[in-house]
């Protein structure tokens, strides 16, 4: 399949309208939404959700692109990047990268919320919430920009690529011609994103009584980073480590996994006999 829609919706002069654009606006405002109503049922203001937004959403999406252009990029368009700085702030150019995002959001929202002395893991938490949904979201602004996308495939969900928009080595039409069919690593953490999205509203709900501040947050960062870690393995636009099929990524995905889930052990592990008696 291709995409079927031009990226640009509409261009006067310079300026342009990209599906990519539009695509990350609803998702931006759908998980705000959902955020936001998620804040309230946790005892919180809207209002207060609402003032920090601008402060957490671009830190977060400015790491979101720097963690993109000088980590994720392949060296030989870090140089592109470089000779070019202006390319670095064209979003739809490549595009942004969660890891930057939610680290730099994080560290924005950890700021704000200390300032304004509001709980800073209630507020984290409703935005993680979200957070997967939106993800969900904006990848299909991947899909009509031809890009995140894997080595041939035969899968009846494969992928057909422009011959603009492949990378070396399938950019060579004799032996990968226009007919062959690419992993759609779109689709594949899109589907990952929604199911977590749902496992993570299901959970909130459920087990309510027993959560506490900041094991969303925890969950979300075992779910993501563990689709994340093998579909990774399947990039075709990123830096690897000579010789094997892994990158940053997968060291920063292995650490959020482990890191989290022993975090949430911690916070949950039964008590001892001593420690009920003490």
């Amino acid at each position: 399949m291709y995409p079927p829609v031009d990226p640009i919706i509409f261009q006067i002069g310079p300026i342009a309208l990209r599906w990519y654009g539009v695509l990350m606006a609803i998702a931006v405002v759908m998980g705000c939404q959902i955020a936001s109503r998620e804040v309230v049922r946790r005892g919180q203001k809207s209002d207060d959700f609402w003032d920090l937004l601008i402060w957490v959403l671009i830190p977060g999406f400015l790491g979101a692109r720097l963690y993109y252009v000088f980590v994720q990029s392949p060296p030989d368009r870090l140089g592109e990047y470089l000779s070019n700085p202006i390319s670095i702030l064209q979003v739809w150019n490549g595009g942004i990268h969660i890891f930057g995002g939610f680290l730099l959001g994080s560290i924005a929202l950890y700021l704000y919320t200390r300032i304004r002395r509001l709980p800073t893991l209630i507020f984290l938490d409703a935005i993680v919430l979200a957070l997967p949904l939106s993800q969900a979201i904006g990848r299909w602004g991947n899909f009509i920009n031809q890009e995140l996308y894997g080595p041939p495939t035969i899968s009846p969900l494969g992928l057909r690529i422009d011959a603009q928009h492949r990378i070396p080595p399938y950019d060579d039409l004799n032996a990968y011609p226009e007919s062959t069919r690419f992993h759609p690593l779109f689709l594949y953490e899109s589907v990952w994103n929604l199911i977590g999205f749902g496992l993570l509203f299901w959970i909130s709900r459920r087990f309510a009584s027993q959560l506490r501040d900041g094991d969303i947050t925890l969950l979300y960062l075992i779910w993501y980073p563990l689709g994340r870690f093998f579909i990774e393995l399947l990039r075709t636009d990123s830096w690897f480590f000579p010789g094997t099929p892994f990158n940053v990524v997968h060291i920063l995905c292995a650490i959020a996994i482990l890191g989290s889930a022993l975090a949430l052990y911690g916070r949950h592990r039964p008590l001892s006999s001593t420690q009920q008696g003490n």
